[in-house]
């Protein structure tokens, strides 16, 4: 009797075990850390693309898993603060956009997983060994599918002002895919009858010289390339390119919608949507140095009217068929 009673004991023991731990892990509360450089209202949608995709695997913002944002308000110094708050806290997943917060991530933590929604020639950066196999605590999506990627948008330029001849660049020559992307850009734009110009911008206030090189230049158009900085002057780009009457195209879609003519390239909102694949296959047990990097699969042509008017410039019906938003 006594041996049956103490096997009836163990097997209670080990069944309120079991139920426990259960319990334990259904009442897990995730925390996502998401340190953004921008002013809060340019950061906040990329944050509430990361909450989407959680919501669409069945994770509840605010009940089990919380959302940890901390932003840098444009000041690129305070990275590093913000970075390690989120690391003492701890969170159990960093997601981050631009090259120089994943840095910045990677210096705070060995050991925390991160993420990454927009990586920029992540291998020749150093993020990764390889987009098969990480090999350290960063994986995620990368921004640059292909170096044609940054070619698109001026074939579309000229495609819209077909007498086009000179473009000009207008790029932080820190951009950590720069020497890929230029070696492409610069072959194509041969092709195209394109002779280009490089102009240099490291923060907003430069933007004044910028546009004086453009006049300097006599460019037609200019091309925007994507970072930090730029980002945060979307709009007074596109007001600047308009009195200078000349046209602009860039690979991200929020430029068309600040005003440039055109955007075409990767939807950046939608790669931190799917950034939740990631931070859910973390949550269950993986490893980001065995998770592969993925290429965006989603691109989208931007075109604004409003400023195509302003410009006086007709849009072809050809280009304007092939929009997957026409912004009027």
């Amino acid at each position: 009797m006594q041996v049956i009673g103490l096997a009836v004991v163990l097997a209670v023991s080990l069944t309120l075990t079991s139920l426990v731990g259960e319990a334990q892990q259904v009442g897990k509360v995730y925390r996502v850390g998401v340190p953004g450089l921008q002013a809060r209202h340019i950061s906040l949608p990329f944050v509430k693309a990361v909450e989407d995709g959680l919501r669409e695997l069945g994770y509840v913002p605010g009940q089990n898993v919380l959302i940890e944002y901390r932003t840098a308000e444009g000041r690129i110094e305070r990275l590093p603060e913000i970075v390690a708050e989120l690391v003492r806290l701890p969170v159990d997943v960093i997601v981050t956009g631009q090259n120089e917060l994943t840095v910045t991530a990677m210096q705070a933590t060995k050991t925390i997983p991160i993420v990454t929604a927009l990586a920029g020639d992540p291998i020749g950066s150093g993020l990764v060994a390889s987009l098969a196999r990480p090999g350290g605590n960063v994986t995620g999506l990368t921004f640059d599918a292909h170096p044609e990627t940054y070619v698109k948008p001026l074939e579309l330029l000229k495609e819209a002002l077909p007498a086009m001849t000179r473009v000009a660049i207008i790029r932080n020559p820190d951009f950590p895919s720069w020497r890929v992307v230029g070696r492409a850009i610069e072959a194509n734009a041969e092709r195209l009858g394109i002779t280009l110009s490089d102009v240099d911008i490291r923060t907003p206030r430069d933007l004044e010289g910028a546009f004086s090189a453009v006049r300097r230049h006599r460019a037609d158009a200019i091309l925007l390339l994507p970072d930090h900085a730029i980002y945060s002057a979307l709009r007074e780009v596109a007001e600047r390119a308009v009195q200078s009457h000349v046209v602009a195209a860039s690979v991200i879609g929020p430029f068309a919608t600040a005003g440039g003519l055109l955007a075409y390239g990767p939807n950046m909102f939608d790669l931190f949507r799917r950034t939740a694949h990631y931070i859910d296959k973390i949550f269950k047990g993986a490893r980001p140095s065995d998770l592969p990097m993925e290429q965006p699969t989603k691109f989208e042509l931007v075109i604004n009217l409003k400023t195509a008017k302003a410009l006086g410039l007709t849009i072809p019906p050809s280009l304007l068929q092939r929009a997957d938003q026409i912004i009027q």
